[in-house]
């Protein structure tokens, strides 16, 4: 019997084993780390380099990794001051700190109550009065009145047999982990989005002054028209026509200056402070930001690691297969131990006698048998989460890759593209210079000097906008790769968020 019996406990504990195993979510598959390249066709070791300012080549240095502070990479103490103060300023950035914080205390208190009983103690007075008939007395009997003084301590413990406590502390756990990479999301998306708005505010600050530039050329050769008219060498169409050239240049300046004030609000906004404050804020020129020439580039295989919005998806992943796993654990026993020790005494002074002493110690099992399917229907709408979470995840993944393959053809391209428009601005300069010399020698007409500027200021802003397009997109390579926020001392985000 005593065998039989050892059998059987045996079994029981395997079966309760094999149940517990069921009541786990769905394994993860993270995708495999074995990818070899971010284009299809190979990378050129470094970008063409050109012979005007912004123009350096720049080399791709492949598994070398992002520094935390990669905005210093810049070389602007200008920039490094705002990005300082965003950080301290940002509401964006401190709700985030306050999700993270929410997060965390909810995995403490229900962590808490997952590993230890509850345990709680009472203390009551009340004066009652009886009913006759609740004693079974007969009618006319006097009910009687009495105090009652109760003094307990309550404890109540949950097994987790079926592991339904540890899927939901995975959850929650998963969601602390969720918040932490949307904070550094947060974070990320802030720095850059400093960068680019600085490298646009200093672009639309060349292309003014490029127009200025060829607004006061202009005045002058319609000034050096009227004088001409006056003495009768030009003829009035021409001088109309190079006013109508200047008043043109005029019209395109309004936009620029509109964009310039808008681009400097958003600034303002990034970094906590009101439009009004925008003194506080000096302007930027492409001269004082520096062309970072070494680029690091974290190896393909790691970038599932390092991106922010990867690792947010992967915690949405694990919260839905948890969710999965306490679905399961529904369908099966909740066994509960509980107890009670205490005293109950009709006077304060008798409460804690010998006599007085009360107590009481039950279990209990509750196995859910008929619910019309909703336990059921509940954990295959849990299954069909999980298949979301996991498709969405790795929507993230190619998305993150192809981020990354943009911003290196990007900058590829964007080093040819600075070659040829500072060829084609040299060319019209000089077709500028000779075209003028001409009409002054009288060999050429007014429309050919017109056509001339036309060519060099449109020449002259596309080399500005070329040279931005370069800087922005390397802050974009960085954004990609995740900002190296591994590399950053985690203390202190973790100090920003208990603030």
């Amino acid at each position: 019997m005593s065998a039989m019996a050892g059998s059987a406990k045996i079994c029981i504990v395997l079966g309760i084993l094999v149940l517990s195993g069921c009541a786990a979510g769905p394994a993860l598959h993270t995708p495999a780390a074995d990818v070899k390249a971010y284009t299809a066709g190979p990378l050129a070791e470094k970008t063409e380099a050109t012979a005007v300012a912004g123009g350096a080549a720049q080399k791709f240095n492949m598994g070398e990794d992002v520094p935390a502070q990669w905005w210093t990479l810049f070389k602007s103490e200008e920039l490094d001051r705002i990005i300082r103060d965003a950080l301290a300023q940002n509401p964006n950035l401190a709700a985030a700190q306050a999700t993270l914080r929410e997060a965390r205390e909810n995995y403490n208190a229900s962590a808490g109550s997952e590993y230890f009983p509850d345990v709680s103690a009472a203390l009551s007075s009340s004066r009652k009065k009886s009913s006759p008939a609740a004693a079974g007395l007969p009618a006319g009997s006097k009910g009687s009145v009495f105090d009652l003084h109760n003094a307990s301590v309550d404890v109540a413990y949950t097994f987790d047999v079926f592991g339904k406590g540890r899927q939901e502390l995975d959850g929650l756990r998963a969601q602390v982990d969720y918040q932490q990479y949307q904070f550094e999301a947060a974070y990320l998306a802030l720095t850059a989005n400093i960068v680019t708005t600085v490298i646009r505010e200093a672009s639309l600050r060349e292309q003014l002054a490029a127009l200025s530039d060829i607004v006061a050329s202009q005045e002058k050769h319609l000034s050096m028209l009227d004088q001409q008219m006056a003495l009768g060498g030009v003829a009035r169409p021409e001088v109309l026509a190079q006013r109508a050239q200047l008043e043109q240049t005029r019209a395109a300046l309004p936009p620029v200056e509109k964009e310039l004030s808008q681009v400097r609000h958003q600034l303002m906004v990034l970094t906590g402070k009101f439009p009004a404050d925008e003194a506080t804020v000096k302007g930027f020129s492409l001269a004082a930001i520096s062309l970072p020439e070494d680029l690091p580039v974290t190896l393909p295989s790691r970038l599932v690691r390092q991106r922010p919005d990867i690792r947010a998806a992967e915690a949405l992943l694990k919260a839905a297969s948890a969710r999965v796993g306490v679905a399961t654990a529904d369908l099966y026993p909740q066994i509960t131990l509980s107890g009670s020790y205490g005293s109950q005494a009709g006077r304060m002074a008798g409460l804690f006698d010998a006599n007085s002493t009360v107590w009481n110690i039950g279990a209990g099992i509750v196995q859910p048998i008929f619910n019309g399917g909703r336990l059921r229907a509940q954990r295959r709408a849990s299954l069909a989460a999980f298949d979301a979470a996991r498709a969405q995840f790795r929507q993230v993944v190619l998305a993150a890759y192809a981020n990354v393959a943009d911003a290196l053809r990007a900058l590829e391209t964007d080093a040819r593209a600075l070659k040829a428009q500072a060829d084609a601005q040299a060319a019209a300069a000089a077709s500028l210079d000779m075209t003028q010399k001409q009409l002054a020698a009288g060999a050429v007409n007014y429309a050919l000097l017109l056509d001339a500027e036309r060519q060099y200021q449109q020449a002259r802003i596309a080399l500005v906008q070329a040279r931005a397009a370069r800087l922005s997109d390397t802050a974009a390579l960085f954004q990609a790769l995740g900002g190296g926020w591994w590399n950053r001392d985690h203390r202190v985000s973790v100090e920003q968020s208990k603030e």
